[in-house]
């Protein structure tokens, strides 16, 4: 593969990567907001943000760690006839899959972007009693789908060069990287 699309996939592995790995440490921003939430409506006046908080910070958890799902083969993989085949005959599958993740994702962004300027414009805000504004969560959100969108594009890639038997650095492509275990 050319160098610059090497370069491409090499920097977004780096930035999925560090983002996946600083969105699994809000889990446990989101477990405070919901440990306090329990205190609160115990001992004290029931808090009217911490639900919403709580979603919140669920929706950044997985919208910011999906590329990086994406790079750990960690998502979700229907296995009919997909084992089965050949090494190039799983990559040539998944770069017509990785078409349709990335017009998917296309559209989504196209989506969210809209979402996020009406937010940004009219100063939308929740329907709750508590009212926060909307904007930060869809900011946010539309950042994870261009991780996502990115990531996707990078695999792709991959996969174009595994068609070819060939890793994305052009060398030869090893059983291992297709492996069962790494694939599934």
């Amino acid at each position: 593969m050319p160098k610059p699309i090497v370069t491409y996939v090499k920097y977004v592995d780096a930035v999925n990567r560090f983002f996946g790995r600083l969105a699994m440490y809000m889990i446990f921003a989101m477990l405070g907001v919901l440990l306090y939430s329990s205190i609160s409506k115990t001992f004290f006046v029931p808090a009217v943000w911490t639900l919403e908080v709580a979603q919140f910070l669920m929706a950044a958890y997985y919208i910011l760690g999906g590329g990086y799902s994406m790079q750990l083969h960690a998502h979700v993989r229907m296995d009919l006839l997909y084992g089965r085949w050949s090494r190039p005959r799983m990559a040539f599958s998944d770069t017509l899959t990785s078409v349709c993740l990335i017009s998917y994702l296309v559209l989504l962004l196209i989506g969210g972007v809209s979402s996020t300027e009406y937010a940004l414009e009219y100063g939308e805000t929740s329907y709750s009693s508590w009212s926060p504004y909307m904007a930060p969560i869809k900011i946010v959100m539309v950042f994870g789908i261009v991780l996502m969108l990115l990531q996707a594009i990078a695999f792709f890639f991959r996969d174009l060069a595994a068609t070819r038997g060939l890793t994305i650095d052009g060398q030869p492509l090893l059983a291992e990287l297709y492996s069962d275990k790494a694939r599934s």
